[in-house]
């Protein structure tokens, strides 16, 4: 059973109100008893590996917690924000579990102690936080967008006041996430608080080498559209006082609020850190600045009795320890169950997306049902995103130039006018920003769709893009973000290193994202409804040389059509030998199998997997079994592309079937050429892929 914080008093504090002083004491002292018990007998006995200490943050954080109280209010920490979480609620036998990795808790010890999430559908939530230093803004500036979206768009007056806090130390005002946030908080005027803990150091690292002048509030006084406060994190009237103020201003409407508090950090940035970088001095005026003693100074007597005051301590400490015993109660996760959850379940996750909330739009059909003339697969996309955002309210496009230019390859074309800004939008030059939005609003409970231009700018994305795909594995099922995006990949009549990458492994190896690579239009059509209709994080990659080429055109095959991932399609039928191959060199592999044919009567199977994540083993394995041979043809690099994971599935499952080694085909190990002559050298052609096939067939 679980052991809640017991504080007497209010529990439904508004800004305005007066605050329950108890609570806060309470809350203060079962902050610094975790920190102690973890430190003087956790540590030791190696039952807590990773222990940051809250102590000199702690008062601060409880303040603010206090004032969380909005029913869809969204808050995103770091790793030294226990006290917030205590404050909104959280089990203390969860958080100090938790912190022992042990079963339950925040991810069933799967994660770090202090990377932890709270999904609260009666009150407001912890969003799940990640250890990356800065990740957490611009997830929390998507919950704020998708909170307003909620409210004014579609309608729902529970959402009003609602907003978005994100917590950070002066360290994290260097990164990237903090500035792609405060870009995109501003220029929306988003219901954002930026809560800056500034304890002057990065681990080690002064402020001065973050900001200039080490306060980030004064370097953004005069930032347009931002409410900026800053003051003493450790007085409490004061603290109090500017976060009601700052709260006040971002539920009111009237744009984000950066709030800095100044707080010391009273140990180190973790238990192995002994702070040696830190004179004497400096450590004696941190421990000066306490805010504990500040507080029972502020208290007792004028505002609480004595006897209160120690009434609420050895509540604490009490507290403290029926949470130790119910964590050490706690076993260890069975092992068995640790692959489960890097997918969507069965069993819906208990917040994020459209299905945690009980929406579930049509499952479609596998049925093609094809109308009309051929469509280039640019048209093919853009029907089928102009039909889900018609049937699918919570849906939203956007991204760079998605709006009314209809996106650097036209995809989005039109849709803007139809379905309004609010729903396909522009945003700024951040793909950190763009996925990142995009996390908060999936776990806002909508399906957001952004786009990145190309492959290679989805580079500074990595970090959003990795800690989405591993959202619901690493929370044990608590949260998930599911979303689509799409981005072009691969050469269009020339290439170059920045515009024409394919990489596709990359995605392939980041767990929890499937990874979709049509050649054709009705492909593309069938593979974009079911990842839009269904609850993972998707990556749907448009080869530029096909979305307007003449090969990859089809009739459109219905609003209802769904093509399952994991499931190739056998192009052309063989005996001979057996090309596994997607996206562009779907059509060469089929031209070369022709080729061949004629001239030799042997007969090629040309398999499109269709989807890399998860890709279809039983057909190709079916397939390498009757042909006897297999050549592997793709447009990415050899070195650790994908093709070496078909042929290593294929030596490993089906090597006593094989009459020649699997071969081969791709680019080498360059990127990609500018000149149409280099790049012609180097992307496989349909005179390579016959003849590399060739010799497999004299093999």
């Amino acid at each position: 059973m679980a052991t809640s914080v017991s504080a007497p008093g209010s529990t439904t504090l508004t800004a305005g109100t007066a605050r329950d002083w108890a609570a806060v004491v309470h809350l203060l002292h079962v902050s610094r008893g975790l920190d102690q018990l973890e430190e003087q007998v956790l540590v030791p006995q190696k039952k807590v590996i990773y222990q940051f200490s809250a102590r000199g943050h702690d008062l601060a954080q409880i303040l603010l917690g206090q004032r969380l109280t909005h029913r869809h209010d969204g808050a995103c920490g770091y790793y030294r924000s226990r006290p917030l979480l205590l404050a909104l609620g959280v089990p203390l036998d969860e958080a100090l579990g938790s912190s022992m990795a042990r079963a339950g808790g925040y991810s069933d010890g799967r994660d770090i102690g202090v990377v932890f999430n709270y999904p609260n559908p009666a009150g407001p939530s912890a969003l799940p936080m990640c250890g990356g230093v800065g990740s957490q803004y611009t997830p929390t500036v998507g919950w704020a967008q998708a909170v307003e979206y909620r409210e004014r768009v579609l309608g729902d007056a529970s959402y009003a006041g609602a907003v978005g806090v994100v917590l950070g130390g002066d360290a994290s005002v260097a990164t990237n996430g903090f500035w792609s946030a405060l870009t995109i908080a501003t220029t929306q005027k988003l219901p954002v608080l930026f809560f800056i803990e500034d304890n002057g150091y990065g681990i080690s690292v002064p402020g001065t080498f973050q900001t200039p002048g080490a306060d980030i509030a004064a370097n953004l006084a005069s930032f347009a559209n931002l409410h900026v406060l800053s003051g003493d994190g450790t007085e409490p009237a004061e603290a109090a006082g500017l976060i009601d103020d700052a709260l006040a201003h971002v539920r009111s409407r009237r744009g984000p609020c950066l709030l800095r508090l100044r707080v010391p950090r009273l140990q180190g940035h973790s238990l192995q850190d002994t702070q040696t970088y830190k004179s004497p001095e400096i450590v004696a005026a941190e421990w000066a600045r306490d805010p504990l003693p500040k507080l029972k100074a502020w208290l007792v007597p004028s505002r609480m009795s004595a006897h209160t005051w120690d009434t609420q301590v050895a509540r604490a400490a009490a507290d403290v320890e029926r949470a130790r015993e119910a964590a050490e109660a706690r076993p260890v996760a069975d092992p068995a169950t640790v692959t489960r959850f890097v997918f969507s379940d069965p069993e819906p996750q208990q917040q994020g997306g459209l299905r945690a909330e009980g929406v579930r739009l049509p499952p479609g059909t596998e049925v093609a049902a094809p109308e009309g003339p051929r469509l280039n697969m640019v048209t093919a996309l853009r029907r089928v995103l102009d039909h889900e955002l018609t049937v699918n309210p919570r849906m939203l496009v956007f991204g760079e130039d998605v709006g009314p230019k209809g996106g650097v390859h036209a995809v989005t074309l039109g849709l803007q006018d139809k379905h309004g800004v609010a729903r396909v939008f522009d945003t700024s030059l951040s793909e950190e920003g763009i996925v990142g939005r995009a996390v908060g609003m999936a776990l806002a409970g909508l399906l957001p769709v952004p786009e990145i231009q190309f492959r290679k700018y989805a580079d500074p994305a990595a970090e959003q893009i990795n800690d989405c795909g591993t959202l619901r594995w690493r929370t044990h099922n608590r949260f998930a973000a599911p979303m689509v995006l799409r981005m072009p990949v691969g050469f269009f009549k020339c290439g170059d290193p920045w515009h024409s990458q394919t990489n596709e492994v990359q995605f392939v190896h980041a767990p929890g994202w499937k990874v979709a690579v049509p050649s054709n239009a009705e492909d593309a059509v069938g593979l974009l409804r079911a990842a839009l209709r269904g609850d993972d994080p998707v990556m749907f990659l448009e080869h530029r040389a096909m979305l307007d080429a003449a090969w990859a055109r089809r009739p459109y095959p219905g609003d209802d059509y769904v093509l399952p991932f994991g499931r190739a399609k056998v192009t052309m039928a063989g005996a001979d030998l057996t090309i596994v191959t997607w996206g562009a060199m779907v059509e060469r592999a089929e031209e070369a199998a022709k080729q061949i044919a004629a001239a030799s009567g042997r007969t090629v199977e040309v398999i499109d997997l269709r989807t890399l994540m998860p890709w279809d083993h039983e057909t190709v394995l079916d397939s390498v079994r009757r042909t006897r041979r297999c050549l592997v043809v793709h447009e990415d690099l050899r070195s650790a592309g994908f093709g070496a994971e078909i042929g290593a599935t294929i030596a490993e499952e089906a090597f006593m079937d094989l009459d020649a080694p699997v071969a081969r085909l791709t680019m080498p190990d360059v990127p990609s050429p500018h000149n149409a002559v280099l790049l012609d050298a180097v992307v496989p052609s349909v005179a390579r892929i016959r003849a590399r096939a060739g010799e497999l067939l004299e093999f």
